[in-house]
């Protein structure tokens, strides 16, 4: 159960020595509390355009290979190609990421991303898009990287929870309004809709980043008279980075061994229809928009550790009832799955407040580049062995579901014992003023 006393600054329980950066910590340029909410949501609405840009083309498909005249293969390239080129860009921009200011690389990067979205949108054929969807893939990896290094950086470690809370919750509204939004625009002007209003929205939350997003140089000194291998050979030469490498690995194949299949199944095996289907995903989006902060602010008042590890026990449950669900009413498919989208996201909030304070803030920058391509090469290759285990039937139904869920659940339970061993890089974080804009 969680416990009724707050956890303390960084991450209760640490019987590791302080670091010797603890002071750089507690200098950190933390923000104001009422300047922390304008700075959230525009890096929630970042999170947010590049998560639709990735989620749309899947539902796109039917589209695609009817346009262009390719098969699945090439159709599975077209989607594989965003992942792909951010894990690869993730590993070669952690050997300079700190040597910048964050807010400029931030900028920089969301300027790359709408430039390619709007070269999606403007694609004259396959190949073309391709090389789009590789560029899109390439500046949105690392905005991630970039937002998660951002909070780590300027909100204090008491209501980190609660802030990594709502940068995430940015991936339910994804699923709830983007997506179908994005849908709807496919159908009534065709698919590069989605890809133009996308661009336009996210210059609208360009322009407010540039407003309230602060001027973050504090690492810059620490890279100067470094040489590139030297620091990324520190980044992954740590025992407790390490840790929390693991710790998101095991995590990422813990989710993304089930969540490609989860639609197929419920046609397939469930009995559902595929108007039934876009349900499963409207309530676990809307659910999760509100979870996802509660759990962060629960985490940020019990303690990370403590709320990680009950939400990912907690998370076993669904994960193998929708794994080995029959032919159910709607309702009760609709009550599993929704379940499955609270706890097993939900766990990654603490997780990413953990992994984001387990490192010294001098190397956070080329830190999270690492620890967004080790997620992103985790889901290519949960995603890939599912599709290994998974078979069908004569009758169309999937195979051995169950035996991926087994999987899962064995990755879940694997990720208990590494966050409890994952340390924080220092003992407390006073909020310090904030570093102003330009």
């Amino acid at each position: 159960m969680i416990g009724s006393g707050p956890g303390n600054a960084s991450g209760e329980g640490s019987d590791e020595p302080p670091c010797v950066d603890c002071a750089e910590e507690s200098a950190l340029p933390h923000l104001e509390f009422d300047r922390e909410r304008p700075l959230l949501a525009v890096l929630a609405g970042i999170q947010f355009t590049h998560i639709v840009d990735f989620m749309i083309m899947m539902p796109l498909g039917p589209q695609f290979m009817q346009l262009f005249g390719i098969g699945p293969a090439q159709f599975s390239l077209l989607v594989s190609s965003y992942t792909l080129s951010a894990g690869v860009v993730g590993l070669v921009s952690a050997l300079f990421i700190d040597r910048f200011d964050r807010r400029h690389a931030l900028l920089a990067m969301y300027s790359g991303f709408i430039a390619a979205t709007l070269a999606c949108g403007l694609a004259p054929s396959y190949v073309w898009l391709l090389l789009a969807r590789a560029a899109a893939g390439a500046f949105g990896g690392l905005l991630g990287a970039s937002i998660f290094a951002i909070v780590g950086d300027v909100i204090p470690e008491l209501r980190r929870g609660a802030a990594m809370g709502t940068v995430m919750s940015a991936f339910s509204l994804a699923a709830v309004a983007g997506v179908p939004i994005g849908l709807v625009l496919a159908n009534a002007y065709g698919w590069r809709a989605p890809f133009l209003l996308l661009s336009a929205v996210s210059l609208v939350v360009f322009l407010f980043a540039v407003r309230h997003v602060p001027r973050l140089s504090h690492q810059v000194r620490h890279a100067q008279g470094r040489s590139a291998i030297a620091q990324l050979a520190e980044v992954i030469g740590r025992r407790n980075h390490l840790r929390a490498f693991a710790l998101v690995a095991t995590l990422t194949l813990g989710a993304f061994s089930v969540i490609p299949f989860i639609s197929p199944y419920m046609v397939s095996n469930v009995g559902l229809t595929l108007d039934e289907l876009p349900l499963i995903y409207l309530a676990g989006g809307m659910m999760t928009l509100f979870t996802a902060r509660l759990i962060g602010r629960l985490a940020d008042r019990h303690g990370k550790r403590r709320v990680f590890v009950l939400t990912a026990l907690l998370s076993l449950v669904p994960i193998l009832l929708v794994t080995h669900l029959p032919v159910v009413p709607l309702g009760v498919a609709i009550t599993v799955t929704t379940l499955f989208m609270v706890l097993v996201s939900g766990r990654f909030v603490p997780a990413m407040a953990m992994i984001t304070a387990s490192v010294e803030p001098r190397l956070r920058g080329s830190f999270m580049s690492v620890h967004a391509s080790v997620q992103q090469f985790g889901s290519a290759v949960a995603t890939l062995g599912a599709g290994l285990i998974i078979g069908r039937a004569a009758d169309g139904a999937l195979t051995h579901y169950g035996a991926v869920g087994l999987v899962a659940a064995a990755a879940t339970l694997a990720a208990v014992p590494i966050a409890r061993a994952l340390r924080s890089a220092a003992r407390a974080v006073p909020v310090a003023s904030s570093v102003p804009g330009p």
